[in-house]
């Protein structure tokens, strides 16, 4: 389930496999869009490209060794990376 959380100003999200959540700060998603979007706008960027923000949280999860449970952020690098690719 993907929600928008205004307290810390981030879209979270569950990456599969991973008890923990996910979260991409809107200072991120400034970077991939090139201005400052709103929460609709970085919902709807993650939505076109959803498969790309799993592969980034797998890929993060795996290079960071990180625990079942853990939660973590992408940055706008980790998710430009898998983005570029499957472009």
């Amino acid at each position: 389930m993907t929600v928008w959380r205004n307290d810390i100003d981030a879209l979270a999200f569950a990456p599969e496999g991973h008890a923990g959540t996910c979260t991409v700060h809107r200072l991120a998603f400034r970077t991939l869009l090139g201005h400052m979007p709103t929460p609709a706008d970085c919902m709807a960027y993650f939505e076109a490209h959803e498969r790309a923000f799993h592969a980034a949280a797998a890929a993060k999860i795996l290079r960071r060794g990180l625990a079942p449970g853990a939660n973590f952020h992408l940055t706008s690098r980790d998710a430009a990376r898998v983005i570029r690719v499957a472009q």
